[in-house]
């Protein structure tokens, strides 16, 4: 389903098909009313694709769409400066509206810990609409804070506005 475009909305641009269904329990744990305004794009196939993808069509659509923030969902696979060399590739004007987001090394590694990927996202969206870092604080997220502040900021009251 896409979103309401005359909304504020956000959308996810997942690297692969684990970060997808990551984002897919997130949306999951949405309120059917709120469901419209996230949605879960195809996966790009590789965070320099999602880096790509991004530029080639998101950045366009982003300056026509000013109410639309978006999440570059992608594995870190344990390089934690990759969040700088994305965050390199988002024009200025657009930095407040794009969040660069993912598991430190891969969704696999929570999978033990945590559930399937749809209960981890699920888990994380309820930290967003609790305020809570019970799954966000987990060492292979927790690299995630100052984006998280960021989106939370910014996109909380769009997702959870009775909270």
């Amino acid at each position: 389903m896409s979103v309401n475009k005359d909304r504020p909305h956000l959308l996810v641009l997942p690297e692969d098909k684990a970060n997808r269904q990551l984002a897919n329990g997130f949306w999951l744990e949405l309120d059917p009313t709120r469901q419209r305004q996230m949605q879960v794009l195809s996966v790009a196939g590789g965070w320099n694709e999602v880096l790509n993808l991004f530029g080639s069509v998101h950045i366009a659509e982003m300056d026509r769409c000013p109410t639309r923030f978006m999440v570059l969902l992608i594995d870190f696979d344990g390089h934690e400066e990759r969040l700088e060399r994305a965050r390199d590739r988002i024009p200025q004007h657009l930095t407040e509206r794009v969040f660069v987001l993912g598991a430190l090394i891969e969704p696999e590694a929570l999978k033990p810990h945590l559930g399937s990927y749809e209960e981890i996202g699920s888990r994380l969206a309820a930290d967003c609409r609790d305020d809570s870092y019970d799954t966000w604080g987990h060492a292979l997220l927790q690299h995630n804070a100052i984006e998280l502040a960021r989106l939370r900021e910014h996109v909380r009251r769009i997702l959870f506005p009775t909270v």
